[in-house]
């Protein structure tokens, strides 16, 4: 039979337990349940930025309807309905300033290009986009998967994103992430917006911010 003393250091054991080994399992799970891919510049730790600008998808090498424009306005839906920014300006918004300032529009097609080609952050392009439109980050968009599939006898709709997140002020990325959503069903297609917007919504939340 256990002695008092003994049923003492169970009790306390279960305690312990409890208190951090349980939270700590728990805590496993949900990170778990994460991105397929997030990474987080070591810098960005204190970087919060209040004011982001969505710039255009540029590629779309996907077989399903070019629905670049539906993307654009679903990121930009889900950041504005998340209130994490104080202001986004969105690819319309952003593209009727670039049209209205040319200066403005070859500072950014000559920080991506070399982004891009150099994998170069030119710090002053950078601040340059930022002071013109107002923001201090840019968040540049894949679409890397947008389309229905057979894969056996299931039948699959799967939409796929990668976000990068820019500081303004260094031009360098401060935040990348991929995630896939993919869903089976018999007779009804799933939309693929609808998809999209579950996908953004849960990228969002490990945005920086």
């Amino acid at each position: 039979m256990p002695s008092l003393k003994e049923d003492g250091k169970n009790f306390m054991a279960k305690k312990l337990f409890v208190k951090y080994i349980l939270p700590t399992f728990v805590l496993s799970v949900v990170a778990c349940g994460g991105l397929h891919f997030n990474q987080l510049a070591p810098e960005a730790l204190d970087f919060h930025p209040q004011r982001i600008a969505i710039f255009p998808i540029d590629v779309w090498n996907n077989k399903e309807s070019d629905s670049r424009a539906v993307v654009e306005q679903i990121v930009a839906g889900t950041l504005i309905e998340k209130r994490l920014f104080i202001n986004v300006t969105d690819v319309e918004d952003l593209q009727k300033q670039l049209l209205a300032n040319e200066e403005l529009r070859k500072a950014k097609d000559e920080y991506l290009s070399k982004l891009r080609l150099l994998n170069f952050y030119d710090s002053d392009l950078s601040r340059k986009i930022g002071k013109k439109i107002q923001v201090d980050a840019f968040l540049v968009i894949s679409v890397d998967e947008w389309k229905y599939f057979e894969q056996g006898d299931k039948k699959l709709a799967q939409v796929g994103l990668t976000m990068e997140m820019y500081d303004v002020l260094t031009g360098k990325l401060m935040w990348k992430a991929s995630h896939t959503i993919t869903r089976d069903y018999m007779l009804l297609k799933p939309g693929l917006p609808e998809i999209a917007r579950d996908v953004a919504g849960k990228m969002a939340y490990y945005m920086p911010h």
